[in-house]
């Protein structure tokens, strides 16, 4: 029987992301992200859940992840999910799934460009301008008829 590990997601940011090193001095790169859900239920009235997932990634894209991303930003990712084991302080075991990313994008396009209420007035052309080369719009000068 054949295994498939592969989490697609798109989220915002629940906290600014944390960049660490591992003793071979490789980066590691934590957040958490939220993936909302909104549908409307039996009675009509509009639902939302929220589901928390921490991500982790490494190398290069680490970096890259915590040099452009803050709270509250868009992201796509994509990954593999992981279970992580521990044996707390009062001698339990505890575990949590996290995302191993392998790939993401940004989202977020930051500050859109306010439009323009009125289009930018016309400026006619300079009667100095030299013609573009190969601009078929303007004759050669020994085609000029006068």
């Amino acid at each position: 029987m054949a295994n498939f590990n592969k989490v697609i997601l798109v989220g915002n940011l629940t906290r600014d992301p944390q960049l660490a090193y591992l003793p071979s001095q490789t980066p590691v790169c934590e957040f958490g992200i939220a993936v909302n859900r909104r549908w409307k239920g039996s009675d009509g009235q509009p639902r939302e859940e929220t589901c928390f997932i921490e991500c982790r990634c490494y190398g290069k894209q680490a970096e890259t992840f915590k040099q452009h991303m803050s709270k509250g930003k868009c992201v796509l990712i994509e990954g593999r999910l992981q279970l992580d084991t521990w044996e707390g302080q009062d001698g339990q075991r505890h575990s949590k799934h996290r995302i191993a990313v392998q790939r993401f994008q940004f989202l977020d396009q930051g500050p859109r460009p306010k439009q323009a209420t009125e289009p930018p007035p016309e400026i006619p052309p300079s009667i100095e301008e030299e013609p573009i080369v190969g601009d078929e719009s303007v004759p050669p000068e020994d085609d000029i008829p006068f």
